[in-house]
């Protein structure tokens, strides 16, 4: 496998950015079509350095949705549908001619279908559990070298506990929540620990949700990979960590309508891209 996986990892986190630890209730469901872009020239290397790349670019198109099959469960789903990853020409500096040509390729992502089940809800507090297949949908050597990629090629399973907490101050939403969970990867991918905090706040009678959020990923270093070509700043690449931050407005256009955009970038890990992304989307809330 070709370098990263910074990029996947964060196109999901964002794109379900959604009440995750609250279940949708049977019939009730939260559906978003979103956009995921980075264009990304430098990377942080296996030191924690940041150093310069070949400029590239991905972009996911996808569609994230939570539906309530009871009470406490519901089905969960990532679909990234649309798929494009880019190489920009590379030119000399002295005359201007192309030394190396641009290169592209377009294909679906990797598919993520899973549940998640509440465990405990009170008035402000709900605990749920999250289990999660990454199915291998996705191109993992595409192009003319093999490093065009839109997913990683393997199967992993991933398993978290998730926590929350909201109230009214006074008739303004906000919300607090947290993860924790494991990351069973294969192919001779090392397994993670992924983790991650998340509040909320309602302004102007709770018509716009600001959310700001972090979220990190740990590398248990078990893996047999070789990270090959990370250099190159590409993002599905084995032993990855980060942490990143990141802010998304969610406008509501009615009770059931809205739209979101958002940004996340990482300031500090290993082999993953060093430029922020950018997202925006439309939900819609069934209830």
């Amino acid at each position: 496998m070709k370098i990263n996986s910074l990029l996947v990892v964060l196109a999901f986190l964002v794109l379900q950015s959604a009440p995750a630890q609250w279940a949708q209730g049977k019939g009730n469901g939260y559906f978003k079509l979103g956009g995921w872009y980075l264009n990304t020239n430098q990377h942080f290397s296996a030191s924690g350095d940041i150093d310069p790349n070949v400029t590239r670019s991905q972009t996911f198109v996808s569609l994230y949705t939570e539906y309530g099959l009871g009470e406490k469960v519901d089905a969960v789903a990532y679909l990234p549908f649309f798929a494009r990853t880019s190489r920009y020409s590379v030119l000399s500096e002295t005359t201007g001619q192309e030394i190396t040509p641009g290169e592209d390729i377009n294909s679906v992502g990797d598919l993520e279908l899973g549940l998640n089940v509440n465990v405990h809800k009170s008035e402000h507090w709900a605990v749920s559990t999250r289990l999660i297949f990454g199915i291998p949908t996705g191109e993992d050597q595409g192009g003319s070298d093999g490093s065009f990629q839109t997913g990683d090629g393997e199967f992993n399973q991933y398993l978290a506990v998730l926590a929350g907490y909201s109230f009214n101050i006074p008739n303004r939403i906000f919300y607090a929540k947290a993860h924790f969970g494991f990351n069973n990867r294969t192919q001779n991918f090392s397994d993670e620990l992924r983790f991650g905090i998340e509040s909320g706040f309602g302004f102007f009678e709770d018509k716009v949700l600001f959310i700001a959020r972090i979220n990190g990923v740990e590398s248990l270093q078990n893996g047999s990979l070789n990270a090959a070509n990370s250099a190159q700043g590409n993002i599905f690449a084995n032993n990855i960590e980060y942490l990143s931050v990141g802010g998304e407005l969610n406008y509501f256009l009615n009770d059931n309508w809205g739209l979101s955009v958002g940004i996340d970038g990482a300031f500090s890990g290993r082999i993953i891209a060093a430029n922020p992304s950018f997202n925006a989307g439309v939900f819609y809330k069934l209830q």
